[in-house]
């Protein structure tokens, strides 16, 4: 936009008075606006095509595949929130500087939760019908079995640092695993990259576009603000962002569900008919409330899937970089409790969401008028006893300034993982300043480039995966003591000593 406002003028000066200094610099803004519309067009159409039917079916095909292999981790849920809230035994353990294993976990949902749980179910009941939440909801069952892939491959191939803390992530994985230390930085690099765009500038610009609309406040105070208090929590390192995130993201996280509860409550006499309506639609080709709009069965997968996706990130592979900063050596142990983001994220609130959507279309038809895609959360809302629109905001504004905080340490760690931690303090001074930036600029762009990088994350660690699969394993289901059956990934914190395979320990008790 700038751009062409600036040839506008320009050419009305060449018309006005024909000076030499004009022509010259309106053919170099035209070459420039011409280079950037060429990028733009070719970043957006490689991400209709990789992000249309090629990495749907790739992610959903690996969820299924390891759901199968691992046979249905999803069943231990139960176990696995317990053992999120439950401290590993005394001498299990790796020294206290690490994150406990709910704050690896705090810290993963820190980064997901967010408007991907509000305005990502929106547009994708907009776009795909209400078919679409059936089918995020499957995503994300489906990929709580990625997820414990992830993480327990993140566990088994973690190092120490030169500070004595657990490092790991699918960077570490591709290189103590796959020996490939070219993919490895090529994955750090996109980590950086990602980092800075959906972690950190597309999130200010919704925190001041949430605060701009609801509370009419400047976007350059809000940048300021959001940078300061961001800057505070990640220069105290991986303690302090465990400790706030531990204390902030579960609070958040309760607040939203109660409210998506007080509205189904309110909205209770559709509730049946939104799950029928819901479930028809995902696996029916039918019209939609009444022959209002058409969505086809295609539809309805494609956008509740890549909403499902974008939401929880299972096969991106970031969940499980906080997922090594834990205190623990167990693989199987840490990615039963990261195993348990994904739940949280998807199958419970993206679903409480959608239903909320789905029971006000129901109820409230003509609050639709006017609104576009991503209005529909706004709308249901709105019903909300006590300030319902403000609560959503404030809830979109806390989530957002969670996940700035959360893809923070994603970043740091890719980028010590390339430069050294010695750097960091590089790192951490560009990440307070693009908040800013990002708070105050238009953001299409950053956007596209973001889907991009996204993308090109999931190949090597999908690739990983699948090459190291024989590495994962699942403890017996007959087993009670997660503790005890495996312990792996021990070789890999002390860099002098090479890997050593699983071994089941007192097979003599």
């Amino acid at each position: 936009m700038e751009l062409a406002a600036r040839l506008t003028s320009l050419s009305s000066n060449i018309i006005s008075n024909g000076n030499i200094y004009y022509k010259y610099s309106y053919i170099l803004e035209l070459r420039k606006y011409n280079q950037r519309c060429c990028s733009l067009k070719i970043i957006s159409y490689a991400n209709d095509f990789l992000w249309g039917c090629p990495l749907l079916f790739l992610l959903m095909g690996t969820h299924l595949f390891f759901t199968l292999k691992l046979h249905i981790p999803q069943r231990h849920i139960g176990k696995a929130l317990r053992l999120s809230v439950t401290s590993e035994k005394k001498g299990e353990g790796s020294p206290s500087q690490n994150l406990s294993a709910f704050g690896a976990l705090a810290t993963t949902l820190a980064a997901t939760l967010g408007t991907g749980n509000i305005i990502g179910v929106s547009t994708a009941v907009a776009l795909g019908g209400p078919g679409a939440v059936f089918w995020c909801w499957l995503t994300g069952l489906l990929g709580m079995a990625t997820s414990y892939a992830e993480c327990y491959l993140s566990v088994l191939y973690k190092e120490k640092n030169t500070e004595g803390f657990s490092v790991g992530g699918p960077m570490y994985v591709l290189k103590n695993g796959l020996h490939s230390k070219s993919l490895a930085k090529f994955y750090a690099f996109c980590t950086i990259c990602a980092a800075f765009g959906v972690g950190c500038t597309t999130q200010a610009n919704s925190l001041t576009q949430t605060t701009s609309s609801t509370w009419g406040l400047s976007p350059h105070l809000v940048g300021i603000a959001a940078a300061f208090v961001t800057g505070m929590v990640i220069l105290g390192g991986i303690r302090s962002i465990g400790n706030l995130c531990t204390k902030i993201v579960p609070l958040l996280g309760v607040l939203y569900i109660i409210g998506c509860f007080i509205l189904l409550i309110l909205n209770g006499d559709f509730l049946f008919q939104a799950v029928l309506i819901i479930l028809e639609h995902a696996l029916l080709p039918r019209a939609v409330l009444g022959g209002i709009a058409g969505y086809s069965l295609k539809q309805a997968a494609r956008y509740g899937i890549a909403r499902g996706l974008f939401t929880n990130e299972a096969g991106i592979g970031t969940s499980a970089i906080p997922a090594a900063a834990s205190d623990t050596h167990i693989p199987s142990r840490q990615a039963f409790v990261s195993m348990t983001a994904v739940f949280w994220d998807t199958v419970v609130m993206c679903l409480l969401s959608g239903l909320v959507i789905v029971t006000n279309m129901l109820k409230h038809p003509d609050s639709l008028l006017h609104v576009n895609e991503t209005g529909l959360a706004d709308a249901a809302f709105a019903y909300l006893p006590f300030g319902g629109r403000q609560f959503l905001s404030f809830s979109l504004a806390a989530f957002a300034i969670t996940t700035l905080i959360g893809w923070s340490y994603f970043g740091e760690k890719a980028f010590a993982y390339l430069w050294g931690e010695k750097n960091i303090g590089i790192y951490k001074l560009l990440y307070i300043v693009m908040i800013y930036i990002g708070a105050v600029i238009p953001l299409n762009v950053v956007w596209e480039c973001t889907d991009f990088i996204n993308a090109m994350m999931i190949f090597p660690n999908v690739l990983s995966l699948f090459l190291l699969q024989n590495k994962i394993t699942i403890p017996h289901p007959e087993r009670r003591n997660i503790n005890s059956p495996l312990r792996c990934g021990r070789s890999f914190l002390n860099r002098k000593t090479s890997i050593t395979p699983c071994r089941r320990r007192n097979q003599g008790s």
